[in-house]
């Protein structure tokens, strides 16, 4: 009779562990995003994009967008999964109503991305990779592409057909 239940209670165990619920991406940086900025007054943030897998298997990216006193403005967030738990690895930002212009992350994988405010933008090419494009309100859009390699060059196509290099805008 012992034997049973020490045996019905291991079986229990072992139902509950296989039942437990991995944490998802979503719900990893929405807990994260609400411990940054926890008691911050005047902040609001919204994921709008992410891709999991996106440069090996076990790794995400976010891109969202924060609004604080300063204004609105838009973030690419790069993470790695270890040992079952996401790590924030890499994040760079841009702002609104510039010309079409792009910043990279300074590790592998070289992230490039910037915003699109330019309505007559077709698409972005980094090196020969076609760029993610992706719209949001009020003609807004933000641009993403994923790389192995630095210092690949960044260009821009019109719907017209005409190509024209993008200069980056900033370096950490």
């Amino acid at each position: 009779m012992k034997r049973n239940i020490i045996i019905g209670f291991l079986f229990f165990i072992v139902f509950l562990v296989g039942c437990s619920r991995e944490q998802t991406f979503e719900d990893f940086f929405q807990q994260k995003m609400k411990e940054l900025h926890k008691g911050e007054k005047n902040y609001s943030y919204s994921l709008v994009h992410t891709e999991l897998n996106a440069f090996h298997e076990d790794d995400a990216i976010a891109v969202f967008k924060e609004d604080k006193n300063q204004g609105e403005h838009i973030f690419i967030a790069y993470f790695e999964k270890a040992e079952n738990k996401w790590e924030w690895k890499q994040t760079r930002g841009a702002e609104w109503n510039t010309q079409v212009k792009w910043s990279s992350m300074h590790k592998v994988p070289y992230i490039y991305s910037g915003t699109i405010c330019d309505k007559s933008v077709a698409e972005v090419y980094v090196g020969d990779q076609s760029a993610k494009i992706i719209n949001l309100e009020d003609d807004k859009r933000f641009w993403y592409a994923i790389s192995p390699n630095e210092n690949v060059q960044v260009m821009m196509v019109k719907k017209d057909g005409t190509e024209e290099k993008i200069e980056e805008i900033d370096h950490e």
